[in-house]
């Protein structure tokens, strides 16, 4: 593990050393970052970059800043390492008002939506922010209004292969009730997975629902579509939308549709077909009931690229995935190495609860109580195949 640019407490609690502060080759991280770039303070707390890396040659670079994955680097079916997940060059490039994006961030309090921002709980209609075609989308991600991906967390703790990250949300953060500590434990393990293990407790009833907003591009050249890779999800149904992307409360049959990924098929194949749900998703956008009861043995998905042979496969305790393929990258965002980020160059694989969750009641509950500690795990493992 290296951190750079933050303080010598922190330095001193990884144990381990700064690298210097050269400008040389040698002082950028495998996937060519430069960790001085993620040097800031943003709203009075200081950012840094993490870099976690395994006997295999495999590194995560991670920002403190939205806890969010900044690169990850795999190898190929030739041994080469490749970047495979999108995302920017300094820290600044991530706040909102430069970018106004989730790349590779730790989503709360709420991933996902919630229908006109209003649910109740224990008798009581809470009105949250209303920002994604009037729904709370991710917490809440007005400039007013911030979401959890554009707050510093706090490191707690850093080895070569861990990091460990928290966060404190106030009774009241953008109208969710109850005082919430939560934790971030990212773990890159021995066999390429990084496994990503979410942890929360509260002082009075709240929901709590989070996730990993990564863009995945296993070609590892942002500049190539996704649509040219192979998806296969372990889910027999999904939650259908209306065209506000809201969830209808329907749990429905992909057999005969083309939400069916329950057969490995190429991406592109039924991304602009006519079928209702992808031109509401304007593709895919969706959450999938996962057939795997919340064992974190059970393979929930997995992605493959022809191209450079990299495989993802996801694992997760949660009952539903949000497969998002990228549909309104649009070409006006630039990325690391001054990479543009065009429509369906990257795809999303987020471990949750369903959409909307608080206001159907015959779902797999949000709510967490005092008493109550709130556990969720996704692992993303990767592997090669030719």
């Amino acid at each position: 593990m290296k951190l750079l640019g933050y303080s010598a407490f922190v330095l001193s609690l990884a144990g381990v050393c700064s690298c210097g502060t050269g400008k040389d080759a040698a002082q950028l991280t495998k996937s060519g970052l430069d960790p001085q770039k993620f040097e800031s303070v943003i709203n009075g707390d200081s950012t840094a970059l993490i870099t976690l890396s395994n006997a295999s040659g495999m590194e995560v670079c991670v920002t403190n800043y939205g806890g969010r994955i900044v690169s990850i680097m795999v190898p190929d079916k030739n041994g080469e390492f490749k970047d495979v997940v999108l995302g920017f060059d300094s820290v600044g490039a991530y706040t909102p008002e430069v970018n106004k994006s989730d790349f590779g961030a730790a989503i709360g309090r709420y991933a996902n939506r919630i229908n006109q921002g209003r649910f109740v709980l224990d008798g009581d209609t809470i009105q949250l922010p209303r920002n994604n075609y009037g729904h709370c989308l991710h917490g809440g991600t007005d400039m007013g209004s911030l979401g959890w991906q554009y707050r510093v967390y706090k490191i707690e703790n850093a080895t070569d292969s861990t990091l460990t990250l928290s966060i404190d949300s106030p009774d009241g953060d953008n109208q969710f009730p109850g005082n919430v500590k939560a934790f971030v434990k990212y773990t890159l393990q021995s066999d390429n997975a990084l496994r990503i293990d979410y942890s929360a407790t509260t002082d009075k009833p709240t929901i709590i629902n989070l996730t990993n907003h990564s863009y995945f591009n296993l070609s590892g050249d942002p500049e190539l579509s996704v649509t040219d890779e192979n998806v296969w999800i372990n889910a027999s149904n999904y939650t259908p939308v209306d065209s506000t992307f809201m969830t209808t409360g329907e749990i429905v049959p992909v057999k005969g549709t083309p939400m069916d990924f329950t057969e490995e098929k190429l991406l592109g194949k039924d991304i602009e077909s006519d079928f209702v749900q992808v031109r509401y998703g304007n593709g895919f956008d969706h959450n999938f009931v996962l057939d795997t009861n919340g064992s974190l043995e059970e393979c929930a998905a997995r992605v493959s690229d022809p191209r450079s042979g990299i495989v993802l496969e996801v694992f997760t305790n949660e009952p539903g995935v949000q497969f998002y393929t990228g549909n309104f990258l649009d070409g006006t965002v630039t990325g690391k190495k001054a990479k543009v980020y065009n429509q369906r160059h990257g795809l999303c694989l987020e471990t949750q609860k369903y959409p909307d969750t608080p206001n159907k009641p015959a779902w797999p509950s949000a709510t967490l109580r005092p008493s109550e500690t709130y556990g969720s795990t996704c692992v993303y493992k990767f592997s090669t195949k030719q």
